[in-house]
């Protein structure tokens, strides 16, 4: 999901961007993988709860998607007006259950405890077992709560679960060169940059560079 100079938005989660989803991939090899049995029904921070993504969030998806739609827009791919309908929003996070249910995807939805509002999401898709053991990761933040430290708030705690407990090895987030803001953020994180990819992906009707990070799990293997 990824973020414009001077506001925040969306680093880009690709695949799911595009496709909303991505098959599971097998490696034909004896390197265990960790099935991920069931996520936890919410992770709490100071000011947050992490709730993974399901058709009761409904309404505030759809809230959130329509009240930063100007905002976001820049960072994402053309959208027609049937993506902010009800309905599509209600097929989009049955998609994320299922994604998150066979385990090719972490979809988290960030709820303010105190009014029930979802004011950003992140994601952690692609997950690709065998030697690789690695994924996206995307997110995006309301506009009305940017300048808080609510993602890094959010993102410091998915991390540690995503390497913690699904046990990945690498995290990669892919953003455009001129955002600012979302390379501070995951510089603050962490990630380490491996590249520039060239007309990466197609953002808002143009084919965009992006540059290339990663995240390495540092824990010792159990």
């Amino acid at each position: 999901m990824a973020f414009p100079v001077a506001n925040a938005g969306r680093i880009v989660d690709e695949k799911f961007l595009i496709n909303h989803t991505s098959p599971p991939f097998q490696w034909e090899d004896n390197v265990t993988s960790v099935h991920i049995d069931a996520l936890p029904s919410a992770m709490s921070t100071a000011r947050l709860k992490l709730v993974p993504a399901c058709e009761q969030f409904t309404h505030e998806l759809r809230e959130y998607t329509v009240e930063n739609r100007a905002h976001l827009q820049p960072w994402e791919p053309l959208r027609a007006e049937s993506f902010f309908e009800t309905e599509s929003v209600r097929r989009r996070l049955s998609m994320m259950a299922h994604n998150n249910d066979s385990g090719v995807a972490v979809h988290l939805l960030l709820i303010a405890p105190g009014t029930g509002e979802m004011v950003g999401d992140c994601n952690f898709t692609n997950i690709v077992r065998g030697p690789f053991q690695a994924c996206h990761l995307g997110f995006s933040l309301a506009k009305r709560f940017e300048g808080q430290g609510l993602m890094r708030e959010a993102l410091t705690s998915a991390i540690t679960y995503i390497f913690d407990e699904i046990r990945l090895h690498r995290i990669m987030a892919n953003f455009r060169p001129e955002n600012a803001r979302g390379e501070r953020l995951l510089k603050r994180l962490g990630f380490e940059r491996e590249g520039l990819a060239r007309s990466y992906l197609r953002i808002n009707g143009v084919w965009a560079d992006h540059v290339l990070t990663s995240l390495i799990n540092q824990t010792p293997e159990r």
